[in-house]
């Protein structure tokens, strides 16, 4: 309590000359294309997050799949070109386990230096990842919850990473605030050396609570904090973003100078932006967040993106800026898109043909 009172009393807004030249930094008007697109209709891709491990890139991704969520792994020599490995979260057999239906992953404590090695950083010999997990089938279906999952072996290879038997975070705990008490999300996991909220391990993650939209619900971006990746604690009680009605999720973190860079999506607001779309926020430690309202960074464009174009995993090698998201077309195909800050061409991947709807008689 007293650190987060602290960080209060000298929490300091980011100025817009800092936002415009971030903006500048990490903008990317060159749409390449799809780079993962699943083999049939029946899976949906979602949700990536890029890092370097030896001399390749790989990017952890999910896949819906009518039962629910897996973790995949692809690897690529170039950020374009991309090759499907294989699961590192599945399914279980076991019927009694928490998450025997639902394990959707992202690979945590990378470099998030900006241009820096974005290698996965070891913890007690292990590299680590974040999941929500739970037992309900179908489409981020009942009780989900946030759980980590580790492994001692090589990060590149497709194998199964090894989770907890409980979540860590959920929203039964009773500690829940009031903004994570229905459903817990997408989550990123830093290692903060500096540990500015006291702590060396934040989580930022996206959760439905109650809301205006008594419907829907409304996502908000919060955090969670750790002292060693197995036990986290809510930091503070409420969001550190939230644009009321709608979403504010997926955050994904970059630090650009002595500027942290949270590159997030926003879906469905009543006020302000409207659509589905990326955009960032800045902050100077990793609590108050000053958000950028100028120019979108990515929004639906093209073809396989006309639906949606969301959710950021943003990486700069090599002076190109590679953003990837989640394209979504109107014929709810769902795939992994990069866009540039370089034009590098045009991609030759393409979602296979859609469904064919079945004609009324």
């Amino acid at each position: 309590m007293c650190t987060l009172l602290l960080l209060r009393a000298h929490a300091q807004e980011v100025p817009e000359k800092v936002m415009k030249d971030i903006y500048e930094q990490v903008k990317t008007p060159y749409k390449y294309g799809l780079v993962i697109a699943p083999e049939d209709n029946s899976q949906k891709a979602d949700c990536p997050t890029v890092f370097r491990h030896g001399d390749n890139w790989y990017m952890s991704y999910i896949i819906f799949n009518g039962r629910g969520y897996e973790t995949w792994l692809a690897d690529s020599k170039d950020l374009l070109h991309w090759k499907t490995r294989g699961r590192i979260l599945s399914f279980s057999d076991d019927t009694t386990k928490w998450d025997n239906n639902q394990k959707a992953g992202y690979v945590g404590l990378q470099d998030y230096k900006w241009g820096g090695s974005y290698k996965l950083q070891q913890y007690n010999g292990k590299y680590w990842l974040s999941y929500f997990g739970g037992q309900s089938k179908g489409y981020e279906k009942g009780l989900l919850s946030i759980s980590v999952a580790s492994t001692d072996k090589d990060p590149g290879m497709a194998h199964e990473w090894q989770g907890l038997d409980h979540p860590v975070l959920s929203s039964i705990d009773k500690d829940v605030s009031w903004w994570d008490n229905h459903t817990q999300y997408k989550q990123t996991v830093i290692w903060d050396k500096k540990k500015l909220t006291g702590h060396p391990f934040i989580m930022y993650y996206n959760a439905n609570g109650d809301s205006v939209n008594k419907k829907r619900g409304a996502e908000r971006i919060g955090m969670a904090v750790s002292d060693d990746m197995l036990h986290w604690k809510r930091f503070g009680k409420d969001p550190v973003l939230n644009h009321g009605d709608g979403i504010t999720g997926d955050p994904y973190i970059q630090q650009i100078g002595n500027v942290y860079v949270m590159f997030y999506f926003g879906a469905f607001w009543k006020t302000g932006d409207s659509g589905v779309f990326n955009r960032f926020a800045c902050s100077y430690d990793l609590v108050h967040w000053t958000d950028w309202t100028g120019e979108k960074l990515i929004q639906s464009s093209e073809p396989y993106d006309n639906m949606f174009a969301h959710k950021s995993c943003v990486v700069k090698y090599k002076g190109v800026v590679y953003h990837f998201y989640c394209a979504v077309n109107k014929a709810d195909q769902r795939g992994i898109a990069v866009a540039v800050s370089k034009d590098l061409g045009k991609s030759e991947l393409n979602f296979v043909a859609p469904p064919v709807k079945k004609s009324k008689t």
